[in-house]
């Protein structure tokens, strides 16, 4: 059983326990269900944007524990003053050390920032949730989901006012995921196997990718020179975390690669 499957196993234990816990109707009721969701595609495609996904992530499966003292909205906020475009935050608990309550602090901290929910989603409930927890933005990764699926959950999502960044790792999980019903598409760096990152994947992968959908790129962005490659490659976004939460100071580290991105930039940010 690779990491992979013992995560999706665990997922669909601990929905079928929420579930019980919470019913949908519940969830309905919730103030921020109703709030009118932000577009992660307009603010990564704006010309004014800095492009960047700016995730809080405490730990991960292959890199064990990243930060655990950094404070969700006080980091949050501190990307979006800096010049995040959207933020993601992980409410993956058992793996990645997030809660629900971390998305519904970065939501209060930055009513005018859209916010991905950085999950496995395995189900139509988890998409409640999110609308519910102040997410605008949902993550369906293609690794994990067939193809029905993918195009069942995301027109859900579309139905709840959310947007979807579809997650793909290779040409195979592009070619058969990829629907009308998702907004971004993202290609993962990283070699689920193995673990090893490598942006040759999403330079592979970028012209594969029509430009009716928004195109990030995702996981071993640490330097400005990559993200010019990747930006002139045609990608409009890119997702970051490790390398801003593994410092002291997140919020300082995206304004430092910020600086660096466009101070030998021709990108109009």
């Amino acid at each position: 059983m690779t990491i992979l499957d013992e995560i999706i196993a665990q997922k669909r234990i601990e929905v079928a326990q929420r579930q019980a816990e919470t019913p949908r109707s519940a969830l309905e009721q919730m103030p921020d269900f109703k709030r009118p969701t932000l577009s992660a595609r307009d603010a990564v495609q704006d010309f004014r944007s800095t492009g960047i996904i700016a995730e809080f992530k405490r730990r991960s499966p292959s890199k064990g524990l990243i930060n655990g003292t950094a404070d969700v909205a006080t980091t949050t906020r501190g990307y979006v003053q800096a010049g995040a475009a959207v933020l993601s935050v992980l409410t993956d608990e058992p793996f990645f050390g997030g809660t629900p309550a971390d998305l519904q602090a970065a939501r209060a901290a930055n009513p005018g920032t859209p916010i991905l929910r950085k999950d496995f989603i395995v189900d139509t409930y988890q998409l409640l949730e999110a609308k519910a927890w102040g997410a605008d933005l949902v993550l369906l990764i293609a690794a994990c989901l067939t193809p029905d699926e993918v195009s069942t959950l995301s027109m859900q999502a579309q139905d709840l006012g959310l947007q979807v960044l579809l997650e793909v790792h290779d040409e195979g999980e592009l070619d058969r995921s990829l629907t009308h019903t998702v907004d971004l598409v993202g290609v993962n760096n990283r070699n689920l196997k193995t673990f090893e990152t490598s942006v040759e994947t999403s330079l592979r992968l970028v012209e594969r990718i029509p430009d009716t959908f928004a195109k990030i790129t995702e996981s071993g962005l640490h330097d400005a020179q990559t993200m010019r490659t990747l930006f002139r490659a045609g990608f409009d976004g890119f997702l970051i975390g490790e390398a801003f939460m593994k410092t002291t100071d997140p919020a300082a580290a995206l304004a430092t690669l910020i600086h660096q991105y466009t101070l030998t930039s021709a990108v109009p940010i």
